[in-house]
């Protein structure tokens, strides 16, 4: 049974699935879908193009859908839409923006935890299983890959690119892509520390494919020279392991552009 506080404001267009929950003085505008089993806290406001999955818990204050941060749009611009996965929790404060074309999105995919004052700007990617730990500030068009974790108050630049099961330091602020499995802190430039070893074990991988990501390390950002002659050294010897094929094929993309950002080429 779907149950909406007598303070809510919710317009008559919006689609409910079952078991929603609409807290006080939240206010969902046209065009919004709300799946199953989806809590909204006190003060919560969704308006726009706005889909979302089934079982997301979204706390007091939290804004989804708003006019992208772009100079010259407000809200008669034309604009995209957000689509969010299932079972998110998205805490105090939380805002998302769509995309700033028509026909676009911003995702966010399944399973995520966005903690409080988390901001994910307009045309992101965000896939799944992903922390955004206090105050971290995601600008537009960055995709960050299943498993990613951020700690508090990090930052991205736009058009970068985050691998999977990555860890990035509090503070860390990203001009550049990061590889997946890898630990990286510090700012402009941010630099790799070392392998994400937890991030493995949730990966679930195991103590073989482990390894050949804590070799490829080494030879990559241990040995000496250019990364990028290291990277295709590793790329040239046959039976080179999946994961290891992932770090290297993004340092040859980042290295398309001259910011290290590969979705910089994908620029309109």
């Amino acid at each position: 049974m779907t149950t909406i506080h007598p303070t809510a404001v919710v317009e008559k267009d919006v689609q409910l699935a079952q078991d929603v929950v609409i807290g006080p003085y939240c206010v969902i505008g046209s065009g919004v879908s709300l799946g199953p089993g989806t809590v909204l806290d006190a003060r919560v406001v969704i308006t726009g193009k706005v889909t979302i999955g089934r079982e997301n818990h979204f706390y007091p204050n939290v804004v989804i859908g708003c006019c992208p941060q772009v100079l010259g749009m407000d809200t008669n611009s034309k604009m995209g839409a957000i689509v969010i996965g299932d079972r998110n929790a998205l805490r105090e404060n939380v805002t998302i923006h769509p995309s700033r074309y028509e026909g676009q999105v911003t995702r966010l995919g399944s399973d995520g935890l966005l903690m409080v004052g988390t901001h994910l700007g307009h045309d992101c990617i965000v896939e799944d299983k992903v922390v955004l730990s206090n105050y971290v500030q995601i600008a537009g068009h960055v995709k960050i890959e299943t498993g990613a974790w951020f700690s508090g108050l990090a930052a991205s630049h736009q058009f970068v690119t985050i691998g999977r099961w990555s860890y990035i330091a509090a503070l860390t602020g990203l001009n550049h892509d990061v590889p997946p499995f890898l630990v990286v802190s510090g700012h402009y430039p941010p630099r790799v520390r070392g392998v994400n070893k937890r991030g493995l074990l949730r990966a679930g991988l195991n103590e073989q494919q482990q390894e050949h990501i804590h070799e490829a390390y080494r030879r990559l950002y241990r040995q000496g020279g250019p990364l990028l002659s290291n990277a295709e050294a590793l790329a040239h010897e046959d039976g080179l392991d999946e994961n290891v094929r992932a770090m290297v094929d993004v340092i040859f993309r980042s290295n398309q552009h001259k910011f290290g950002r590969y979705r910089e080429s994908l620029r309109a």
